[in-house]
């Protein structure tokens, strides 16, 4: 259970990867709601799946502190 949250943002982010604008504002709330760990395994994960999809490669900045 304790990482059901980071999952379900992994999940959320994949199904809406269609639209720049719904993953943004996806990414902003799932930094707001995970645990600080958490958040630097989703940087690590986003730098990955954003790298053959260049229309994504935008939320990379909201994830820079």
């Amino acid at each position: 259970m304790a990482r059901a949250m980071y999952e379900y943002t992994k999940t959320v982010l994949k199904k809406v990867s269609f639209s720049n604008d719904l993953f943004c504002k996806e990414l902003e709330k799932a930094l707001v709601r995970l645990l600080p760990h958490e958040v630097k395994e989703l940087a690590i994960w986003l730098k990955h799946y954003v790298q053959n999809k260049p229309e994504l490669r935008s939320s990379l900045t909201l994830i820079r502190n």
